[in-house]
């Protein structure tokens, strides 16, 4: 089954490479959607792909990369466009 979510991390999640990490852990669970950083220091997510994929994703999302400390994941839930645009850094 394909799903669409929304994730915001707050912790110490900017200068760290999390992006990149975000970047590396959806391409290799094969979904498609962005990452970027937010003005208040939070990292926002969104991703679409096959429920188990999402899942997976999310772990990794959780443990970050070593650096990086995440402290919140906020996930919301929303309706699979069926994107095939790829997984972007914004």
């Amino acid at each position: 089954m394909r799903l669409a979510r929304h994730y915001l991390v707050t912790g110490r999640v900017q200068g760290v490479g999390f992006r990149y990490f975000v970047e590396r852990a959806a391409l290799v669970e094969g979904l498609h959607g962005w990452v970027r950083n937010l003005a208040d220091g939070r990292v926002e997510i969104t991703a679409e792909g096959e429920a188990t994929a999402l899942e997976r994703f999310e772990w990794q999302v959780r443990q970050g990369p070593p650096r990086a400390r995440v402290d919140a994941l906020e996930t919301t839930e929303h309706g699979a466009t069926g994107s095939e645009a790829g997984f972007f850094i914004r």
